[in-house]
């Protein structure tokens, strides 16, 4: 709550009695009358609980203790392309994000604006100082240019496309788990070194890696996660996040 102005807090036994009485209206009023000014904008996601990209916002959001309102989308009907969340997302996927008068979409452009407009909020997810928050970034960018495209192709064959009665392809799925190893061996040599993938804290380098790593630790894929220590350790830390069980409780 916001503290009333001095002036309504100035009471002293040496006012007279009526002066009293209207200080101590005042003051209550303003203690009890809401003031409209100060509410916060409600934050909406548009989204579907077995999206990876919404998924990542979700997991955000709750690390930061922040509310929000998940407004579903039925991709099946094809909700995606229409209004409203064509309106926000041109490209009509998932998510799409809603702060006030800010509207947002891509789903780590979301993370990043979560984490420094609510810095001070719950978990700290990036690093005021440059040089760790360079590092920080690096970690980011090897998240969606190495990791997200070989673990998103498995996650689509192994984890998404039996949801909807859909063949795997065996051959695909052969080829990206061979990307993805590739990768993970990376990790486990940055894993050695430092317990989170950005340094010494869990931060998005870590936290856009959940919901890919949720779909494929349910798959014969996991056995790439599991061969290498390091790697599976990390695994077990993050995706035991009270905010991560949040998420997954989403779908249920």
């Amino acid at each position: 709550m916001i503290p009333p102005p001095s002036y309504l807090i100035n009471i002293s036994l040496d006012l007279p009695y009526h002066k009293v009485q209207i200080t101590t209206h005042l003051l209550l009023n303003f203690l009890l009358v809401p003031n409209h000014n100060t509410v916060m904008a409600t934050i909406k996601v548009y989204g579907n609980t077995i999206s990876t990209a919404a998924m990542r916002v979700f997991a955000a959001l709750y690390e930061k203790d922040i509310e929000f309102e998940f407004v579903p989308v039925d991709m099946r009907a094809g909700e995606h392309k229409k209004e409203p969340v064509i309106s926000l997302n041109p490209f009509g996927q998932i998510p799409a994000f809603e702060d006030g008068d800010l509207k947002l979409f891509e789903s780590r452009a979301i993370t990043q604006y979560i984490a420094h407009e609510y810095f001070d909020k719950g978990t700290q997810l990036v690093i005021r100082d440059s040089k760790k928050m360079a590092i920080l970034s690096v970690w980011t960018e090897v998240e969606g240019q190495k990791f997200d495209p070989a673990a998103s192709k498995l996650t689509w064959e192994l984890g998404i496309k039996p949801l909807f009665g859909m063949p795997t392809d065996s051959a695909v799925v052969e080829e990206y788990e061979g990307k993805l190893a590739a990768v993970l061996d990376v990790y486990e040599a940055r894993l050695a070194q430092s317990k989170y993938l950005g340094g010494d804290s869990f931060t998005l380098a870590d936290l856009h890696h959940l919901p890919t790593i949720n779909y494929l630790m349910g798959t014969q894929s996991k056995k790439l996660f599991e061969s290498r220590p390091h790697v599976s350790a990390w695994v077990a830390d993050i995706t035991a996040r009270p905010s991560w069980n949040k998420v997954i409780a989403m779908r249920k």
